[in-house]
């Protein structure tokens, strides 16, 4: 494995890395606040996990018809997202608990949905974490060939219509994923700044065993116990993948492709300007932070500034330290990108796609 040379500058802005993680770490040991999940958190799992195999469950019962059976499908479907978002996604991040094991367990509701764990914590926690929105090494950044989601990547006839083809390629995010993007990222010889990964004999038992699973509960068990044509069958598993996939495509859209947020590109020797929590910010965007329900739902990834400054904090607590980030930031001088509404965000992100899909002859590192 030979990591591509990509560093990160320290500069000035130290002086904002020490304080603002004093600043979060005064607000934990002095309210006596573990950082970790919370009686609020563990009662949200249990109704997520509740909701979610609740409607899957009433399709098995036959009381209803097809129209009602597809609306169950669909809220399977929102279940689902509401799993990754607030379940799998802290524990894979150790956000969840301090006990490894916890984590670990949590962490395999990934499997559970069609995803791999071990390559979410791979590229995900590893390389997009690290590397955010750096073309050719944040993996994020490339969600399908058909969108155009860096000023970096290449520019194709048909991206200039992107707006108009977003929202279904998001819709397909988890179908790709169950059916090809794991497999895909586990065998690549290139996968961000990894050349030649060998993956340990559990991660490929991992993998088998995840997606078997998997395929057993959504594909084979409603295929053969569920009294409806196989036509129906699948227009309903259609409707669960894609509700899912748009949902969970559009929120982590909102906090890196908005158009608050910068694509730096690393100089001649590998490196970075920023500090890496700098660069962090500089990447990254808020949305919607007043917004309890939807905060709720998407697991705190609407504070995602805060996550990514912070990711083994559990994402329970982003709404008390943000307004932390935020002051420490500005009394700095650092960019803290913040999207007041939900349809604020969900507007600039479509005005950045259409931004990124026009024929210019040269574009900045920094589009807004």
């Amino acid at each position: 494995m030979q990591p591509t040379k990509v560093v990160f500058r320290r500069g000035a802005s130290a002086e904002f890395v020490a304080e603002v993680k004093q600043r979060v770490a005064d607000y934990f040991r002095d309210g006596g606040i573990s950082d970790k999940a919370n009686a609020a958190m563990v009662a949200k799992t249990i109704l997520i996990l509740l909701f979610t195999f609740g409607c899957y469950g009433l399709l098995y019962t036959g009381w209803f018809g097809p129209w009602s059976m597809l609306g169950l499908a669909m809220l399977t479907g929102v279940g689902w997202a509401g799993i990754g978002f607030c379940i799998g996604h802290d524990a894979i991040h150790g956000a969840y608990s301090n006990k490894p094991w916890v984590n670990r367990l949590l962490g395999m509701s990934f499997e559970i949905l069609g995803a791999s764990s071990y390559m979410w914590r791979l590229t995900h926690n590893g390389i997009h974490h690290t590397w955010t929105n750096v073309a050719g090494v944040d993996e994020d950044l490339v969600v399908t060939p058909v969108l155009r989601l860096t000023p970096h990547s290449e520019r194709q006839w048909f991206h200039r219509f992107q707006t108009l083809f977003a929202l279904p390629a998001y819709a397909t995010a988890t179908l790709f994923w169950v059916f090809a993007k794991d497999y895909k990222y586990f065998f690549a010889h290139r996968l961000g700044p990894h050349r030649g990964k060998r993956h340990p004999p559990r991660a490929w038992v991992g993998l088998i065993a995840g997606k078997i699973l998997h395929y057993g509960w959504t594909i084979v068990l409603p295929f053969l116990l569920l009294d409806v044509t196989w036509w129906q069958f699948v227009i309903g598993y259609l409707a669960m993948h894609l509700t899912a996939g748009v949902i969970l495509g559009v929120i982590f859209m909102l906090a890196h492709v908005v158009e608050q947020v910068e694509y730096p590109k690393p100089d001649g020797e590998g490196q970075l300007e920023d500090a890496w929590m700098v660069h962090q910010l500089r990447t990254t965007a808020d949305f919607a932070r007043r917004n309890r329900l939807l905060g709720w739902y998407v697991g705190g990834l609407n504070f995602q500034v805060e996550h990514h400054l912070f990711p083994k904090v559990c994402s329970v607590h982003y709404h008390k330290i943000s307004p932390i980030v935020e002051e420490v930031a500005r009394k700095h001088g650092v960019p803290f990108n913040d999207n007041p509404t939900f349809f604020g965000a969900l507007g600039s992100h479509f005005r950045m796609l259409k931004k990124l899909g026009r024929p210019v002859a040269k574009e900045s590192a920094t589009p807004a």
